[in-house]
């Protein structure tokens, strides 16, 4: 999420608890670089036999945070893998304070290119990118709208769409929820799709559905974390809404949903979980039994492909938008839960996004990318 958080996350997004750091951060790279006599500059990406320097800046919660930094660093070593001649190197985030120093450190290393993971350095990277025109960029769930700054955002609310239409017609008490890890478009783009879906399903079925923790017509309230990595705490919002019945919830909060998935297995089945981002199951195996599925963004495959544009010798230009009809984002398998998702939901769900992909459906989030 992010970010899910640019959604968003973006679906790189950050803890609210800031962190002073002044010190360059360490490095981490993969992949190695091929030799060869072939000439590139800055911009022009890499040719036969030259290596392109891709780097990429996190945010908070790690590498292996289970979320948007795990999957776009995955799509970073996926390029390596496609091609020896791309070189990559990341930079973890501790606060938002670390953004900026960390997108410096990158140019002043020498990186062709440098993506950063959230809409949240959005700022940042405006500024960086002004001072460094000759270098190239990008961001996940944001677009700058400089011309050396390539967005790669996602319109995650037409999978939460999905997601919300699957959680009413699945849920047996009537009640689902969703919570953020903190009010910002990469987070509230899933749920303000969770809930049109949600409503949509009340519509089409003559039913009433209750959505806890979210209405998509009032932005400035619903139910937040206020952090993506703090698992107790999700665990509390999760607990809260089962005691009001919630039988299917939805955290977009990275690795603060893991507190959702611990909600859930103490209730022996009584409650399913919803993942965000990636599929859960590949995630947190270890909280499969409880994933009914996942909203997912496929962050790791457009970043690959941006690489492994610039690599090409021309960096991609303008943004991408990844969207249900290019498989930017959807619903991942249902896993454990194939035999129990009736064969008539999951008709009724092709359906919906056939609707959503012709415009038949249309979304109304104020979140999603322009």
């Amino acid at each position: 999420m992010k970010g899910t958080v640019r959604v968003l996350g973006l679906v790189a997004v950050a803890s609210v608890a800031l962190a002073a750091c002044g010190s360059k951060p360490a490095s981490t790279s993969s992949s190695s670089t091929s030799g060869g006599a072939a000439a590139s500059s800055p911009s022009s990406g890499a040719t036969a036999g030259q290596a392109l320097n891709a780097c990429m800046v996190l945010d908070v919660g790690g590498v292996d945070d289970r979320s948007f930094n795990q999957s776009s660093w995955k799509g970073m070593q996926d390029a390596a893998a496609q091609n020896p001649n791309i070189k990559i190197s990341y930079v973890p985030s501790s606060s938002q304070n670390d953004y900026t120093p960390n997108l410096n450190a990158q140019v002043a290393k020498g990186c062709q290119t440098t993506i950063a993971v959230g809409g949240l350095m959005t700022d940042a990277l405006k500024a960086v990118a002004t001072k460094n025109a000759d270098k190239k960029f990008a961001i996940i769930d944001s677009n700058t709208g400089q011309p050396n700054v390539y967005g790669l955002q996602f319109n995650t609310a037409q999978g939460g769409f999905l997601g919300g239409y699957l959680a009413a017609g699945y849920s047996k008490t009537g009640k689902v929820a969703t919570w953020g890890g903190l009010n910002i478009p990469p987070v509230t783009v899933y749920m303000d799709g969770f809930w049109e879906g949600v409503q949509y399903y009340n519509k089409q079925k003559g039913k009433n559905v209750q959505v806890l923790g979210w209405n998509e017509q009032n932005q400035k309230a619903g139910t937040f974390a206020q952090s993506f990595t703090d698992k107790n705490k999700g665990q509390q919002i999760s607990q809260q809404f089962i005691q009001q019945g919630a039988d299917v919830i939805f955290p977009v909060a990275g690795g603060a949903g893991e507190g959702a998935g611990q909600a859930a297995v103490a209730t022996n089945g009584k409650v399913s979980v919803m993942w965000v981002d990636t599929d859960g199951c590949e995630s947190v195996p270890a909280q499969c039994p409880v994933f009914l599925s996942s909203v997912v963004k496929n962050l790791a495959k457009a970043v690959t492909t941006y690489v492994t544009g610039a690599a090409s010798g021309t960096f991609p230009t303008g943004s991408y938008v990844g969207t249900l009809e290019n498989d930017g984002t959807g619903l991942a398998p249902f896993h454990q839960f194939e035999s129990k998702v009736p064969a008539d939901l999951k008709s009724e769900l092709d359906t919906v996004k056939q609707d959503i992909i012709s415009g038949k459906i249309k979304i109304t989030s104020p979140s999603q990318p322009k």
